[in-house]
C-alpha cells in the first residue's frame, strides 16, 4: 500500500522526516510527502497509481482532482484528511503520533459488505395541505411528476380549482403511513362535495344562499342552511351528497410534500421521501427540489442484526425491556408478541437500538461492532508507537459533526488565527451516527489507551438519542470511577460551533487508564465485548472494588427474592430471556448466574406473588458468573404415590385459594395429589 502526505503548500508540518518516521510506526515501505501533491507533484501521484497496489492520499480537499486522475487506472485509492484534523492546528509541531494514528486506520481493510434494503420510486407525489397552500405547489410539479392533491379543510384564498391536471381530493382526520415508494395516506371524506365527480361548473356556487361554497368546492357547513339548492343543481353530475356513507378513502404515493400547518408525521426523524417544510418559503422550494430528485431505484445498508433469541422484549404477554422501542425516534421498532419488529426501509440508521439494548439482540451492522474496535485499537496502537500521550477518541457524525471538524481546522489557518484547531491529543472517528456506539466500545477504547473518550452532539441527533447517549455515559463512568480509575473518561457535548468544540475539547483532562493497552479485540456479541473490558479494566483497576451500584435501567444487576412470598412456582425461570434465573431438575430451587442478568424486569413482571425486586449492580467478584440459589425447600410428596412433586408452601397456597372451589370442595386432598393421581382419584370416584 502507498501513501501520499502533503504539507499543503508547506502549511503543515510534513516533511520527508516526518514520511520516514511514519513509515517505521507504520511498518511501511511507501510513505512519500509532497508540498504541492494537487498541483506541481501530480506527476509522483500518477506514478504511484501504476500497478494495483492500493494508494492512500492523505488529503480530501482535492479528493475530486484526485479521483478523476485515477479514473483511467486500476489502483485503488482511499481519502484520509490530515489538514484539518491533525495538521491546521496551533498544536500541529506535536501531531505526528495523531497523523500516523490516522493513516494506520485508513490502512485497514473494508469491512465485509452488508446486507442492502431497496426501494422503488415511479415519482408518484402527494402534496397534502390547504388549497391556498397545496395548489400552487401542485401546479409548479405537476409539469415534471405525477402529483396528486389531499386538500385539508382551510380557506381557498383566491386560489380555486381549475382545469383537471392532477387528481384533488379533500377530508379530514388524515393518517400517513410509510415510506419512499410506500406510503399510504388515508383520511375520512367528511365535505359532502366529491372533488374528483365535481366538474368545476359553479353551478352550485351560484344558487347557495349562504355563500356556503367558494372556489375551493367545499361547503362550508357552519354556514351552510341545509336547502339542498347546491344538491339539485349539481342534477346528474352526483358530486354532492350529504348523506355520503362510503366516507374512508386512502391512496398510495411514492413520496409526499406534507404543507399541513401540524405535520402530519411527529417523530424526530421521519422517513425517506417524505418532507415537511413548514411555512416558510426557503424551505418549502428545497424540500420539493429533493422530492423531485427521488425517482427511481435506491438502495441504503441494513444497519441492524436482530437476534430474536436473545430479545428481553416480552414474554408470555408480560412486557419487559422496550429500550430499543422508546429510543427509535422513526417508528421503526415496533412490539411484535413477545418479540420485537423492525422496519428496515423506515430504520435511519442511527443504532440508538444497538446503544441501549441489554442484551445484544440488536447489534449494528454498519459498521459492526468488531470493525470499529479494530479501529479504535489500530489507531490507540500507532499513536502510542510514535510516543503520543494522553490520546483521546472523538466520536462524530459524518454530516455537521465532520463540518464542524472542518469548521474548527480552517479556523486555525485564518489571517486573523482566530481559532485553535483540534489538540493533537484528540483522535476524530467519524460514525455514520453517534448514538451507534456505546458501552462496549466506550470501555473497550479506555482498555485500548484513551483517556478521553468523546461523543460530539449537534442539533441533527434527535432528543430520544441525546438522552439514551447520557444515560449510558453516566454508567461508564460510574464503573470506571468504581474501580478507582481517577478523572472523567467519558463526555458529551452538545455544541453547534467550531469555537464552541475548540474550547470544550482543550478544557477536558486526561483521565487516569490502565497501565497496559489491552490485547482483546471486540466481539459482535455485546455482552461478551462488555466482559472483556470489565475484566480488563478489573486486573489493572488502581481500587479492588467487589461490586458497583449502577443507576435504574442498567444493563447488569443481581434479583432479590422475598423466600416467605415465593412458592418456586419457576414462572420467572421460564420468563427469563438471558438464562439468568434456572430451576433444578432434582429439587425444587431456584437458581441464578448474576452476570447473565440483563435487568429486562420480565421475571419481575411475570412472578405472582410479587416476590421479585431487581438491584442494578455490576458485581465483581467471581460470584458474578457462579450459580446462586436464590430459594429452595424440601419438596413435598404426594399422599397417594409418595412422588415429589411441589413444594410445601406452593402446596398450601393452592389448598387456600382452591380448597373452597366447586371442583374441589368435596375432595380437598386432591390439591395434595400430583396430577396423575389426582386424575386415576376423580376416575375412581366415578367409576366406583
Amino acid at each position: 500500500m502507498k501513501i501520499k502526505i502533503c504539507s499543503c503548500n508547506q502549511t503543515m508540518p510534513v516533511n520527508a522526516g516526518v514520511a520516514a518516521r511514519i513509515a517505521q510506526i507504520l511498518d511501511a515501505d511507501q510513505v512519500q510527502a509532497s508540498d504541492m501533491l494537487c498541483r506541481r507533484d501530480i506527476p509522483r501521484f500518477m506514478e504511484a497509481l501504476d500497478g494495483s497496489e492500493e494508494v492512500i492520499v492523505a488529503c480530501t480537499q482535492e479528493r475530486g482532482l484526485f479521483s478523476e486522475l485515477a479514473r483511467e487506472r486500476s489502483a485503488p485509492i482511499r481519502f484520509v484528511n490530515l489538514r484539518e484534523t491533525a495538521g491546521w492546528s496551533s498544536e500541529s509541531v506535536n501531531a505526528l503520533p495523531k497523523m500516523a494514528a490516522l493513516l494506520a486506520a485508513a490502512r485497514l481493510p473494508e469491512p465485509e459488505p452488508v446486507p442492502l434494503v431497496n426501494y422503488e420510486s415511479r415519482g408518484h407525489l402527494l402534496i397534502i395541505g390547504t388549497p391556498d397552500v397545496a395548489l400552487p405547489w401542485a401546479r409548479r410539479l405537476s409539469a415534471q411528476m405525477e402529483v396528486s392533491v389531499l386538500l385539508s379543510e382551510g380557506a381557498a384564498h383566491g386560489e380555486r380549482l381549475g382545469e383537471r391536471v392532477f387528481p384533488v381530493y379533500s377530508g379530514k382526520q388524515i393518517a400517513l403511513t410509510g415510506y419512499l415508494g410506500q406510503f399510504t395516506a388515508r383520511w375520512h371524506q367528511s365535505n359532502p362535495i366529491d372533488l374528483e365527480a365535481c366538474t368545476r361548473c359553479n353551478a352550485c356556487i351560484d344558487v347557495c344562499p349562504e355563500n356556503a361554497i367558494d372556489f375551493s368546492y367545499q361547503i362550508d357547513l357552519n354556514r351552510c342552511g341545509s336547502h339542498r339548492d347546491c344538491v339539485k343543481a349539481c342534477g346528474l353530475v352526483g358530486a354532492i351528497d350529504f348523506e355520503r356513507l362510503a366516507t374512508q378513502r386512502e391512496i398510495q404515493a411514492d413520496l409526499v410534500l406534507d404543507l399541513s400547518r401540524q405535520p402530519l408525521l411527529r417523530m424526530s426523524d421521519t422517513p425517506q421521501g417524505y418532507a415537511a417544510p413548514g411555512a416558510d418559503v426557503t424551505a418549502q422550494f428545497d424540500a420539493a427540489l429533493k422530492l423531485s430528485q427521488l425517482t427511481g431505484e435506491f438502495e441504503k445498508p441494513k444497519f441492524f442484526v436482530y437476534k430474536d433469541k436473545l430479545c428481553a422484549h416480552s414474554r408470555n404477554g408480560k412486557q419487559g425491556c422496550q429500550a430499543c422501542v422508546d429510543v427509535c425516534s422513526t417508528a421503526a421498532i415496533s412490539s411484535a408478541g413477545d418479540k420485537v419488529k423492525v422496519n428496515p426501509n423506515l430504520c435511519a440508521g442511527c443504532g440508538a437500538c444497538t446503544t441501549v439494548c441489554p442484551t445484544g439482540a440488536m447489534s449494528y451492522a454498519y459498521m459492526r461492532a468488531s470493525d470499529t474496535g479494530l479501529h479504535l485499537k489500530t489507531m490507540l496502537a500507532a499513536y502510542a508507537k510514535a510516543g503520543g500521550m494522553h490520546a483521546g477518541i472523538l466520536f462524530h457524525s459524518q454530516q455537521d459533526g465532520q463540518q464542524l471538524i472542518l469548521n474548527a481546522g480552517q479556523s486555525a489557518r485564518a489571517e486573523s488565527k482566530r481559532g485553535k484547531g483540534l489538540p493533537a491529543r484528540m483522535l476524530p472517528f467519524a460514525l455514520h451516527h453517534t448514538a451507534s456506539v456505546g458501552l462496549d466500545l466506550w470501555l473497550a477504547a479506555v482498555c485500548y489507551g484513551a483517556s478521553s473518550v468523546v461523543i460530539l452532539l449537534t442539533d441533527e441527533e434527535a432528543p430520544e438519542y441525546q438522552a439514551a447517549i447520557r444515560e449510558q455515559v453516566a454508567i461508564a463512568n460510574r464503573i470506571l470511577q468504581g474501580l478507582g480509575y481517577q478523572g472523567q473518561h467519558v463526555h458529551v457535548l452538545h455544541l453547534t460551533t467550531a469555537s464552541e468544540l475548540e474550547a470544550a475539547l482543550y478544557a477536558i483532562l486526561p483521565a487516569q487508564i490502565p497501565a497496559q493497552s489491552a490485547g482483546f479485540h471486540l466481539a459482535q456479541d455485546k455482552r461478551v465485548s462488555l466482559d472483556y473490558a470489565l475484566t480488563h479494566l478489573l486486573e489493572h483497576a488502581p481500587l479492588k472494588a467487589e461490586q458497583i451500584g449502577l443507576p435504574a435501567g442498567a444493563l447488569y444487576g443481581n434479583i432479590e427474592v422475598n423466600r416467605d412470598a415465593c412458592t418456586l412456582c419457576m414462572s420467572c425461570v421460564g420468563a427469563c430471556p438471558a438464562s439468568a434465573l434456572m430451576d433444578n431438575a432434582s429439587l425444587p430451587q431456584l437458581r441464578f448466574v448474576e452476570r447473565n442478568c440483563v435487568q429486562c424486569g420480565l421475571c419481575e413482571q411475570t412472578c405472582p406473588e410479587g416476590a421479585i425486586t431487581l438491584q442494578p449492580r455490576l458485581l465483581l467478584t467471581g460470584a458474578a458468573k457462579q450459580v446462586r440459589i436464590l430459594n429452595e425447600a424440601q419438596p413435598f410428596h404426594c399422599i397417594r404415590c409418595a412422588k415429589p412433586f411441589a413444594t410445601a408452601q406452593m402446596i398450601e397456597t393452592m389448598v387456600q385459594k382452591l380448597g373452597s372451589h366447586s371442583a374441589f370442595a368435596a375432595h380437598p386432598e386432591r390439591l395434595r395429589m400430583c396430577g396423575d393421581c389426582r386424575v386415576a382419584d376423580m376416575m375412581l370416584a366415578n367409576n366406583p
